[in-house]
């Protein structure tokens, strides 16, 4: 799902070279293009998970990693890939994203073990730290305010489309061909882009772009990185290993480090002084708690369809469609909500019905009916993300004067991705715990061979992944078949029941600090 505040950031960035009617249409076909690979590959992936976890026989933890070192690098560098746009060219860079992006998809392709294809994963999300503010900064760049609406309209509405798109086709494509092709049909997309984006594009630069902040974005990354690293592999190695012990004090270090950093440099990527305004505090703290509920939701969710419920790939990919779709034909709406009752209602209301629809996730049990069970989650969670966007967009725009809005929103849509890869490492430590626990309860009245139950232990960090060991007769056999899912259901639940707490601390934050009224709140409190 597409982070806030994109529609933002195109709107408030400077028009450099205004293009005529006639190169207009491909200008947006490359940026769309380029947006999408990024944000389809930010979901379409989970589908693939199952797939990749058998292929590979990994654990839980290797394929977080698929995960998370996309995330990780995507968060923590997409500040700094709009600082290198304004300085070195937009068009530049976004190609160059582009052509990164793309040959890390054919590695990820090409990969011939897990590892290989974290590795592959990483450089992706560099590709998507350089071409996701580079489209965007190409279509503020490009048109003029006249024409800028209708280029937001397309540009939003046919992202939002492939994003629908995106995890059905990739869970086609796993179903009937290959996990790899998920990463090969970026490889014609992407030639496309370049072609269109050398052939049509102009190139143009900000006039007055600062440095670089080189330092705070190696602080930003060796912080995150060391955090998640910590938490993920406290799972395989307890947190008093001095790795895991190490990476969690380099990371809260490295990022102790980076606030002091940006409160110096001339020209940083996280400008602290925008924290003054209570509004875009409370609006980062809302951001925060709703979207780490939705990142790890993207993560599990499929694993459940797939390999719990028993759903294909491509019937776990439609079965998030309706949540697209609301949030897609509902924003429009939603922004004439805010128009008439400002941006503080929604944003109390909106979260608190996704928290309903994470707690109607805890509720199916193993092969119950979508449209009875998911379905019902699925329109909630949709409507109350639908409600919330649009004001959340609103709320980070107004909070701040109006010539840092474009710096004030490419931080919030940072924000949201780094919840995310906050979240799959924490919340993931909870579901294993969880897992095995239940896993270890459920097994001990079948009176289990010491080695059989010593092998289900050992994998047992694979979650519904885990193989059922041979020599068992068949009653045994599908009774432990059933208490693997049972556990993933237990830990599915606790999870959704914090992803629900999640949701209501967010609309907390809203009721404490998001200021009243329809008006620019947040301008006193620059001043």
């Amino acid at each position: 799902m597409r982070t806030p505040c994109d529609e933002a950031a195109i709107r408030t960035g400077d028009v450099a070279v205004p293009c005529g009617a006639k190169p207009r249409p491909w200008i947006l076909a490359a940026t769309i293009l380029g947006s999408s690979m990024a944000f389809i590959d930010s979901t379409v992936v989970n589908v693939a998970l199952p797939a990749l976890q058998a292929s590979f026989h990994a654990t839980v933890v290797d394929v977080q990693w698929v995960v998370e070192s996309y995330g990780l690098f995507l968060s923590a560098l997409i500040l700094v890939g709009g600082s290198l746009g304004d300085l070195f060219g937009r068009r530049l860079i976004f190609v160059a994203g582009v052509a990164i992006f793309a040959a890390a998809s054919a590695g990820c392709g090409l990969a011939s073990n897990i590892h290989q294809l974290i590795m592959a994963r990483s450089i992706q999300g560099v590709g998507a730290a350089l071409l996701v503010p580079g489209s965007l900064a190409i279509i503020s760049a490009s048109f003029d305010e006249k024409s800028r609406g209708q280029a937001i309209g397309t540009w939003s509405g046919f992202t939002a489309i492939t994003t629908a798109i995106g995890p059905v086709l990739g869970g086609w494509l796993v179903e009937h061909a290959s996990w790899r092709w998920v990463f090969f049909i970026n490889l014609p997309l992407a030639a496309a882009v370049i072609a269109i984006s050398l052939w049509s594009i102009p190139e143009s630069r900000k006039a007055t772009a600062g440095r670089v902040d080189w330092l705070g974005a190696i602080l930003a990354t060796l912080g995150l990185g060391g955090l998640v690293y910590g938490f993920i592999d406290s799972v395989n190695l307890g947190w008093t290993n001095p790795l895991v012990f190490g990476s969690l004090v380099v990371g809260v270090g490295c990022l102790i480090t980076f606030g002091f950093v940006e409160a110096r440099v001339h020209s940083p990527m996280l400008p602290l002084a925008l924290f003054k305004s209570r509004g875009f505090s409370g609006a980062n703290l809302l951001t925060m708690f709703l979207y780490a509920a939705i990142g790890i939701f993207f993560f599990l969710f499929p694993l459940n369809l797939i390999q719990v419920q028993g759903y294909s790939t491509t019937a776990a990919g439609a079965a998030v469609l309706p949540l697209i779709l609301l949030i897609f034909f509902l924003s429009r709406w939603s922004g004439r909500l805010v128009a008439r009752h400002g941006p503080r209602g929604p944003l109390i209301i909106g979260p608190l019905i996704a928290a309903l629809g994470f707690a109607l996730f805890a509720v199916p049990t193993v092969g119950d009916s979508y449209w009875k069970t998911f379905f019902p989650a699925v329109v909630f969670l949709g409507f109350g993300m639908a409600v919330t966007v649009a004001p959340l967009t609103t709320v980070v725009m107004n909070s701040v004067s109006q010539d840092r809005v474009g710096t004030a929103s490419g931080i919030n849509n940072a924000v949201a991705r780094v919840a995310g890869v906050l979240a799959i490492a924490l919340l993931g430590i909870v579901m294993v715990s969880a897992f095995g626990s239940r896993l270890h309860r459920s097994l001990t009245p079948l009176s289990l061979p010491p080695a059989v139950v010593q092998e289900v232990r050992a994998n047992q960090i694979k979650l519904a992944g885990l193989q059922v060991p041979a020599g068992l007769d068949p009653t045994t056999k599908t009774a432990v078949e059933e208490s693997i899912q049972e556990a993933f259901i237990f830990g599915f639940r606790i999870v959704m029941f914090i992803c629900a707490c999640l949701a209501v601390a967010s609309a907390g934050v809203a009721w404490l600090m998001i200021p009243k009224g329809r008006d620019r709140p947040g301008l006193a409190a620059d001043s």
